[in-house]
């Protein structure tokens, strides 16, 4: 079922990525006199299509509708899982996370970081070397880092923590920025105020209750419809509807960060993409690959000036695009290369490629239960493939466990009161299934064993079989081996420290850093000032004092090695 993970496609590709990074600093005085564009990403969180503007009929989503009337609606996006951690790692490097043993949600729940293979970098890191600023909040969450600001790669933004905003950020750059929306979490249809039922359920109704404070509820939990693999009750409305009313705060929140950019002067010189990292965090759709789980929406608003052929106001766009396409398409962007080891492709301006016919998603390890499917998708039809056929799609997981819904589905399974589409969820699963997303977008009818759809379950099992043999999988190596092979006797790897050379001559010296780890990434800072991304040498004046670090993706980063460039004599 594919290539056997290990470097060995990856490591001829290294020089490849060095290359591109010294273009990229090369080039980027050449470009500072050409006009790129400001580039933020508002990520929400466990949310699909409940936007008024995508047609939703109970969303209250004014601010993103607004946004969609000043953009371009993409209205086929898909995620590369429908769980936060491995779609995460698929969005900051334009890879699938099967690909960079990113796949299993999530790796500290074992005790290490994913290692991705030593060409990889994140495209914040490789808007870096093309002389953007970069910056995001609290959340990180990529596998290859911890879940929050400050877990690392140090070399991945420039600045990150509560609060950061372009405001922060020094000198006149153009800026990249990522902002993640906690309101529509899962965690905030957990109960509250409620006794709490665990830790993490204590924590995050604290949290849910500042995020919501003094918000109003503008969706009744009689006003919701409900998807056919729901019992109609009222604990099943309620959770909705508080999910409805989670997504109209985070339609303010966006809203303000719109006001501040128009407040700053930035609005239109800045291309603001909005969407999601996978589907709703609600029972059946977070963590699946059915639609529910993997079908996000998501709006572009172009500057006038930058505005590429067809992207009107208003307009919509129906290809096929996945999570993988955002890091080259960023990139292209700014001006920056597109490596070519990435998975993605361009979907939008000059660079854009062929429309894709097919996307790809994965899910492996959930939380304690463990599972391994591969999904494609194309237009129409969606192949899901189980590669632990008997079980049932609905396991218990104590994060899960908390939301009323899923302890309602629980109790009325365990009764035997579900029935019809409500039922299937819990029934064990086929190797094989297959939906027609276009009469059933609830994937509730599997095809599978319909003989009249055996042209189609060939077609889509021949696409998963080629995609896979093309990439490196690590979900068929057993994971408690996986973390063996990249972290060595199951102990975390540190990189190697950075060898800080001064060259030139005495009056004009240079500063040139590397390190005999491959892959890893170089930062330095001078006089103790904030930390920079290193690409190639650079000049120093005499008795300059240069600090210098280096991390690989997933290792813990080296200690500091410090020097200073000689004084004239």
């Amino acid at each position: 079922m594919g290539c056997q993970p290990g470097y060995r496609i990856w490591g001829t590709r290294v020089a490849f990525v060095l290359l591109a990074i010294l273009v990229a600093a090369a080039a980027a005085p050449a470009r500072a006199a050409e006009p790129r564009p400001n580039i933020l990403l508002l990520l929400a969180e466990d949310l699909g299509p409940r936007v008024a503007a995508f047609g939703d009929p109970v969303a209250v989503t004014p601010r993103l509708d607004q946004l969609a009337q000043e953009g371009t609606r993409y209205t086929r996006v898909f995620t590369t899982a429908g769980v936060c951690a491995p779609s995460r790692a698929a969005l900051l490097t334009g890879v699938h996370a099967i690909s960079t043993g990113s796949q299993h949600m999530r790796t500290s729940d074992k005790g290490y970081r994913s290692v991705p293979p030593p060409e990889v970098k994140a495209f914040p890191e490789l808007l870096r070397a093309a002389g953007y600023a970069t910056f995001t909040d609290f959340k990180l969450d990529y596998q290859f880092s911890g879940t929050r600001s400050g877990s690392g790669p140090f070399t991945v933004w420039e600045d990150e923590g509560f609060g950061t905003h372009w405001r922060d950020l020094e000198g006149d750059r153009p800026f990249f920025g990522l902002v993640n929306f906690l309101e529509t979490h899962e965690s905030g249809v957990f109960p509250r105020p409620a006794w709490p039922r665990s830790a993490a359920h204590a924590v995050m109704q604290l949290v849910h209750l500042f995020l919501h404070r003094g918000h109003d509820e503008v969706v009744r939990p009689a006003d919701v419809p409900l998807p056919p693999y729901y019992p109609d009750t009222p604990l099943v409305r309620a959770d909705v509807a508080r999910h409805y009313n989670n997504v109209h705060r985070m339609d303010e929140r966006v809203g303000e960060i719109l006001d501040q950019l128009e407040a700053d002067g930035l609005l239109d010189s800045t291309v603001v993409i909005w969407t999601t990292d996978h589907g709703d965090g609600l029972p059946r759709a977070k963590r699946e690959l059915f639609d529910s789980g993997i079908h996000v929406p998501m709006i572009v608003r172009w500057p006038p000036s930058l505005r590429p052929p067809g992207a009107e106001p208003g307009g919509e766009d129906e290809r096929l695009v996945s999570f993988v396409d955002l890091a080259p398409t960023i990139l292209a962007l700014a001006g920056a290369p597109v490596p070519e080891w990435m998975d993605g492709q361009v979907f939008v301006g000059p660079q854009s490629a062929p429309e894709r016919p097919t996307v790809f998603a994965s899910r492996d390890r959930i939380d304690e239960s463990e599972d391994r499917q591969r999904a494609v998708r194309d237009a129409r039809y969606k192949y899901i493939r189980s590669y632990r056929p008997g079980t049932p799609g609905a396991t218990h997981l104590a994060w899960r466990d908390v939301l009323d819904s899923m302890r309602e589905l629980w109790a009325h399974h365990e009764r035997g009161e579900l029935e019809g589409a409500a039922a299937l969820w819990f029934e064990p699963r086929p190797e094989e299934s297959l939906y027609d997303t276009w009469s059933d977008p609830h994937e509730v009818r599997d095809l599978a064993r319909d003989l009249e759809y055996a042209p189609v379950l060939a077609r889509l099992r021949g696409a998963l079989d080629a995609w896979l043999a093309q990439r490196v999988d690590w979900g068929v190596v057993p994971e408690d081996r996986m973390i063996k092979d990249m972290w060595p006797g199951g102990e975390e790897p540190v990189t190697a420290e950075p060898v800080i050379e001064i060259l030139g001559t005495e009056a004009e010296p240079r500063v040139r850093l590397s390190t005999t780890t491959p892959g890893a990434s170089l930062g330095y800072r001078v006089e103790g000032g904030p930390w920079r991304l290193y690409t190639v040498s650079f000049p120093a004046s005499p008795g300059t004092r240069i600090e210098a670090r280096a991390v690989r993706y997933g290792w813990a980063a080296s200690a500091s090695v410090r020097a200073s460039v000689p004084s004239l004599r």
